[in-house]
Parts: C-alpha cells; structure tokens; sequence
C-alpha cells in the first residue's frame, strides 16, 4: 500500500490542475468548490464558483443574499437544491458559528446538503483531519487496482471501501491525499478508456492484469427514468409575460416558470390547441406558435417539452395567481435551464452559452 501510496502522491505533484480553490486553506471555499463540483464537471463549475466568489466573498455574504439571487447565480448548473442548502448553510454558520466555518468533521457533516464525502473533503484540506473523502473517482480507482467486485452501491460495498480508505489515508497530509487519488481517478483512471500505458501503478493493477478495466467497478443497481411531459404557456400581451414560482416538492423548487400544464402522455400539436387553456378567460387571443418539443435529461427523469406562444390583450383577464413581468426583465428571474433555452429560441434572453 506504501507504493501505491507514493506513485499516486508522485504523480499527483507533476499532474495535478491549477484550480483556483486548490491552495486555499480556506473551508469556505474549499465547501463552496466542493457542492458546485457534486454533479458538475469542473470545467463548467470553475466559472461558477469564480462568480460565486466575487459575489459572495464571505460566508456572511452568501447568507444575507436572497435565495432567489443565489438560484439565479446557480442558473445552469442543475441539481438546484445544491444551492438552496447552500443558502440555508451559510446561515447556519452565521447564526450558530459566529459566521466562522466550524473546524470538525462532525460539526460540518451536520449542515444541510453535506454528507460523509463533503465533509471528509473539508475537514482534511481546511483542518488536516484524516478522515477520507470517497467519492465515485475513488470507488473506481479502488476497486480496479485492488480488484474488489463487491457493487460500489450495495451497503456491503460502501462498508468495505470506506475501511479501505480509512486504512490508506495518510495522517501526516490527509488533504493532499484525498485529493492526488480524486484527481487521479478524475484524470488517469477515466471511468472510460483509461491511458493504463502511462499510469504509474499499472504493473500491480488488478483490473489491468486480469483484463477487467471495463468491468469494475460493480454497480448493482440502475437508475430508472421517468417521462413527464410538459407543455409552457408564454402569454405575451406585448410587453410582458406571465410566470409564476414552482414551490411544491419536485425538481426545480423555488424557480420560476412560464404557466405550465403536464400531461401523462405527449399531446400533438392539434391536440395541445383543441385544449383549453386555463390561466385566463375570454376568447382574446391568438396562437402565434407552437414550438418543437425539447428533450430535456436529468438523472431521474426525461421531460419532453413544448412551449405554446400566445399573444393576448393588455386588458385580459387572468385567472390564476401569476407574476406579470415586463419582457425586458425576465433574465433577472432564476429559471430551469430547459426554459432558458426556449427563452432564447423566441428571443427573450440573450444566448448565454
């Protein structure tokens, strides 16, 4: 384990990337980079975590921002409830650690959103407390060079890594250990194609040697997608739209959205306008188009959506409880990405991306 150890911390020093909150010492922004890391490639999150940064300099600051301003920054990166305990955290800090960042693993692992891996991470770079941080890098890169078989989401596979990373972390510099083997697990042993002719524990890689890179690690289980279908209402009476807050427990709470109807099944474009539409009376209207459907993917769930353009009077009469918006400032609201991708199809926001 010593040599293992040692070509990974080797390699770690010459591969290593200059990202911009690795050499700090400092918990927030070591917690910030980790929660917009979980489910983002670093590549998207640096630029994230940048702008979150010169916003949000402090902990305080981050908690007396609204969250619908901390939504907004997030905007793109999905998985938005990331950024509501982020928000909710960072008043916990200030309200219950006197805006200091708490310094034990087990005061960390009691914040919202963080969970063993997160708060591993911090209390080893921030405090250089050995406790190992496991993420789905270091499931791989165990289970190929040690050639464990046991699926890395059984609750007998959590058990057997975590004591095999508790068994190698090192005491002396637990931070930079947990780092070299995410950061070789992130770039040496890919999940797909690794470069196994320059990695320098080749020679006693069980995957390797036994030809099973492909196989490991285990997983038992396969993550079932859902189909929902979604048709949005932009309601344009010229010079402002209508939206409104989703803020029941579902994917996207608390952002904003143009009215919605969901359908159990895709409706045709005949059927969606043989439809009734449900946020405003009379007949004052005109359908000005019909776009084509947007396959939208996240992990659970695949959402087919199409948006109905409809020019009404300035005078009509809704009937739901909606957010009228002048045109103009629609970009200021924290939308799902799907959305923002239909704004910029009609023109409503520039193109971000």
């Amino acid at each position: 384990m010593d040599n293992f150890r040692r070509h990974i911390y080797n390699w770690y020093s010459i591969n290593k990337r200059d990202l911009p909150w690795r050499n700090s010492k400092d918990a927030y922004k070591i917690w910030l980079s980790e929660i917009i890391l979980q489910q983002t490639r670093v590549a998207q999150g640096t630029s994230y975590y940048l702008r979150f940064i010169e916003r949000f300099p402090t902990v305080k600051h981050l908690a007396q921002a609204s969250e619908d301003e901390v939504l907004k920054l997030w905007q793109g990166l999905g998985y938005y409830s990331r950024a509501r305990n982020l928000h909710a955290s960072a008043k916990i800090i200030v309200n219950s650690y006197n805006s200091v960042f708490p310094n034990s693993y087990n005061d960390i692992l009691k914040l919202k959103g963080i969970g063993p891996y997160t708060s591993a991470a911090i209390a080893s770079i921030a405090f250089k407390q050995a406790y190992p941080a496991v993420d789905g890098n270091i499931y791989r890169v165990f289970s190929r060079y040690f050639g464990i078989k046991t699926p890395i989401d059984s609750t007998a596979g959590k058990k057997q890594f975590q004591e095999l990373a508790e068994v190698l972390i090192s005491k002396k510099d637990p931070g930079m250990h947990n780092q070299a083997l995410m950061e070789f697990g992130a770039l040496q042993c890919t999940p797909k194609s690794p470069d196994c002719k320059k990695c320098p524990v080749s020679t006693s890689c069980f995957a390797l040697q036994n030809n099973l890179i492909d196989k490991l690690p285990i997983k038992e289980k396969k993550t079932k997608q859902s189909k929902r279908y979604f048709n949005y209402y932009l309601i344009d009476d010229g010079t402002h739209v209508y939206i409104k807050k989703r803020t029941a427990k579902d994917i996207w709470k608390n952002l904003y959205e143009l009215p919605l109807v969901e359908n159990t099944t895709e409706l045709s474009n005949e059927g969606l306008l043989q439809n009734e539409i449900p946020f405003f009376s009379g007949n004052d209207f005109n359908i000005k188009q019909v776009s084509a459907a947007k396959k939208h993917v996240l992990s659970h769930q695949i959402i087919y959506a199409k948006l109905i353009y409809i020019e009404v009077n300035p005078n009509i009469n809704i009937t739901s409880p909606l957010i009228r918006v002048n045109k103009k400032d629609i970009s200021k609201f924290a939308v799902p990405r799907l959305l923002e991708q239909f704004f910029e199809d009609f023109n409503l926001v520039n193109s971000t991306k």
